[in-house]
């Protein structure tokens, strides 16, 4: 018996601070800039100090990109434009600074972490802090079978909650939220689609890597048998995720909800990360206050599951490449609203104003108290 109450994430996770974000939204009011001039920055600000509960806002100074890495056994269909098993490459490549996301990390000055849950290669072809949370050795083919055991789906889903403290406890005020695999997004489309109640053909993209339309209509193929596995266990969350997510994505789900229990911000990244997002959702209706959607990616998967927790991405430059990148170009823009919210000056009152409400003051003052009338001479 599995001593893991998911229910308990949603007494744990409170909103953001309402009083302090009010505090922040009168702070900005106040500033020499006029309301609505900055546009969203102000949103973001206004989110980031509620967030921290803080007036002035913090500027963000420790923030990390969390990337969480597998092999879906359901890439062996040929859904993706990259063979089956072959997620470790990308990581590699990730830690030696050869991809988009290590690229913008360097020039940001912000650190990667990758966290292997269920890489199709042996655990020494990576470096120990990488392969430490590892589960299992690829997951299951979803269309056919479960992508994880029942315990496997818990221990993922525990490896991704003792992350989210790692970060909160180490400093990290902000995290990127990403993901590294081969047969993802696919898996993404099922928890989708299952949870939105849509067809397969509705949540069915091209990957990062584009493919072509007959890839495209095997992985709706996929999607659509893996559906009818995933439909009867849709009341269980932990229970979904083991019969058609997978490691990575168990694991991105205990990260996302401890990160709003441990008050930690997150920016989501493409569809893998917003489909674990929804199915956190659904464990705690408020853990969504605690994200920000960084990009439009051109999955239909991302935009029904962002459209259905009511976050709007930030940016929209048609980045499909993955791994975080897309998101990452996101955190300039939030640590600018911050920098703004904390540092604009504030106005002084009107010179002409404190003139004449001193000139009232003074006049009332002066004024003699009214007099009795003398009425003596009337009959």
């Amino acid at each position: 018996m599995s001593s893991l109450n998911l229910d308990d994430f949603s007494d744990l996770i409170e909103r953001p601070d309402g009083g302090v974000r009010r505090d922040a939204e009168a702070r900005r009011e106040r500033q020499a800039v006029p309301p609505g001039a900055l546009g969203r920055l102000d949103d973001l600000g206004e989110w980031l100090a509620a967030a921290q509960g803080a007036v002035p806002v913090r500027p963000v100074e420790q923030p990390r990109v969390v990337l969480f890495a597998g092999d879906h056994g359901i890439a062996a269909l040929d859904v993706s434009a990259r063979p089956a098993g072959t997620a470790a490459q990308s990581v590699r490549a990730v830690l030696e600074g050869a991809r988009p996301v290590s690229v913008l990390a360097r020039r940001q000055g912000v650190p990667v972490r990758v966290v292997d849950m269920a890489l199709d290669c042996e655990p020494g072809a990576l470096p120990e802090d990488v392969v430490r949370h590892r589960v299992r050795r690829g997951s299951g083919r979803i269309d056919i079978e479960d992508a994880l055991t029942p315990e496997e789906a818990e221990a993922a889903f525990r490896a991704g909650v003792a992350v989210a403290d790692e970060e909160a406890d180490s400093g990290t005020d902000l995290v990127v939220l990403g993901d590294v695999s081969v047969g993802g997004t696919t898996a993404a489309a099922v928890l989708i689609a299952a949870l939105c109640g849509t067809d397969a053909s509705v949540v069915t993209g091209r990957g990062g890597e584009a493919i072509d339309d007959l890839a495209w209509m095997r992985k709706c193929a996929a999607i659509r048998d893996a559906l009818r596995r995933a439909r009867p266990v849709l009341g269980d969350q932990l229970a979904l995720l083991g019969a058609v997510g997978g490691a990575d994505l168990a694991a991105m789900t205990g990260f996302l909800l401890q990160c709003a229990v441990r008050k930690l911000p997150v920016i989501l990244d493409g569809v893998v990360s917003a489909a674990c997002a929804l199915v956190a959702q659904r464990v705690a209706f408020r853990a969504p206050d605690w994200w920000l959607a960084g990009h439009v990616s051109g999955e239909p998967g991302q935009a029904k599951a962002l459209d259905r927790m009511a976050l709007e991405p930030l940016l929209d430059h048609a980045v499909r490449v993955g791994e975080g990148a897309g998101a990452l170009l996101a955190l300039p823009l939030v640590r600018a609203a911050a920098d703004l919210a904390a540092e604009l000056p504030e106005t002084a009152p009107a010179a002409d104003d404190e003139t004449d409400a001193a000139a009232g003051t003074v006049a009332a003052a002066a004024a003699p108290e009214d007099e009795p009338m003398d009425y003596s001479g009337l009959d």
